[in-house]
């Protein structure tokens, strides 16, 4: 399990993310339609992850600012938002926000994706929403960048996350 903190007092998720160089596990999350998607039905193109506890949090919804605003200029590359929020409430915020250069998608149904990529929160006010993390995955499929951020209120890095995506 992976310790961050939240506030500064420590929190668990329920593992740690998959491992660089490793193939991404697949996962089914629900579009804002209430459509299912697959990482599979991107096989070709490089996937960004933003993995976050809730749209409805600051620092979440400055996540999904961000990415929408640097996806606009990468070629083959989609950026996926990913939390447990309702894809009602997800399809809301893109609106108010005129987000439309990222997918927003739902752990909503059954929590495996926070499972499959070891994200769900295992204790503390969060549990079991899922944890801020970023995963890049390259066009075959194979992780080629993590980051567990260590403090849950807190930006991931982005030029981080974006800078492995020009390797």
């Amino acid at each position: 399990m992976a310790s961050v903190t939240l506030k500064g007092n420590e929190i668990h998720t329920i593992g740690t993310l998959p491992d660089n160089g490793s193939k991404a596990p697949e996962f089914e999350l629900t579009k804002n339609d209430l459509s299912t998607v697959k990482l599979s039905d991107y096989e070709g193109s490089r996937v960004v992850l933003n993995i976050f506890p809730s749209v409805d949090t600051g620092t979440c919804a400055q996540s999904v600012r961000q990415f929408n605003q640097e996806a606009a200029e990468l070629d083959n590359t989609i950026v996926l938002c990913i939390s447990k929020d309702l894809p009602f409430a997800q399809a809301r915020f893109c609106g108010a926000e005129g987000i439309e250069n990222v997918e927003m998608l739902s752990d909503f149904k059954d929590g495996n994706f926070g499972k499959g990529y070891s994200v769900a929160f295992s204790d503390g006010p969060l549990a079991p929403l899922l944890s801020r993390a970023v995963v890049v995955v390259d066009e075959k499929g194979n992780v080629i960048y993590t980051e567990q951020v260590a403090e849950t209120t807190e930006e991931p890095n982005y030029k981080a996350a974006l800078e492995a995506l020009m390797n």
